[in-house]
């Protein structure tokens, strides 16, 4: 099945607060007083839930480690695993003819000492899911990194450049009765050169959640 790219199901609530500070202009201007005469003023508010409920994604944390292991004469291998990412969905009218899915996209590794980036074609991911339901959510296939041998089972090589799946409900309506959260993750692997610049690096790894009309 051919997925698009749709609308993030996202809901926010913010509020903006400033104070315009006004002068009008004269020839003189009057003095501070000696003593200071000033009160606060609590600024409240009250924000009710989303009308109907919403379909939400969060992150069980915002830093993942990698560690050297299983590094070979051909490449250094890094490993580690993603946090849980799970996915609610507390509305109580779900749209027929709907589905929505988690992709995860990596941008490139950063040197802390200005050492060359790391391509993210160097990550890859198996994604798995923790809350296994009656088969409503599915885990998305595993990338491969631009190191590995393009070959089954693994023929997707090409690391998490693109939004890559991490998990997908085929039918919206049906994931939210069977359950309505379901949370997955996945195991990261990074490949490098073996003459990689040594020192530590960063890259960001955006997780997003969308649904789409069939």
């Amino acid at each position: 099945m051919k997925i698009t790219k749709g609308t993030a199901a996202r809901c926010a609530a913010g509020i903006l607060g400033g104070m315009l500070l006004a002068g009008v202009g004269s020839a003189a201007f009057a003095a501070w007083p000696d003593e200071e005469d000033s009160s606060g003023v609590d600024v409240k508010v009250d924000i009710a839930p989303v009308a109907g409920g919403a379909l939400s994604l969060t992150v069980d944390g915002t830093e993942s480690v990698l560690t050297e292991t299983g590094s070979t004469a051909s490449y250094r291998q890094f490993t580690g695993t993603l946090p849980n990412v799970t996915v609610t969905d507390t509305r109580t009218d779900v749209p027929a003819g709907v589905y929505w899915y988690v992709t995860g996209q990596a941008g490139d590794f950063t040197g802390a000492a200005g050492q060359p980036s790391i391509t993210p074609d160097h990550l890859g991911w198996t994604p798995a899911l923790v809350t296994t339901g009656n088969g409503e959510v599915t885990a998305g296939d595993a990338v491969a990194t631009s190191k590995d041998d393009p070959t089954p089972p693994v023929p997707n090589n090409v690391g998490l450049v693109g939004q890559e799946m991490l998990q997908l409900a085929l039918d919206s309506a049906e994931a939210k009765a069977a359950a309505g959260q379901w949370t997955a993750n996945a195991g990261l692997v990074l490949k490098t050169d073996v003459n990689v610049a040594p020192g530590s690096y960063t890259s960001l790894l955006t997780l997003s959640l969308f649904e789409d009309a069939f």
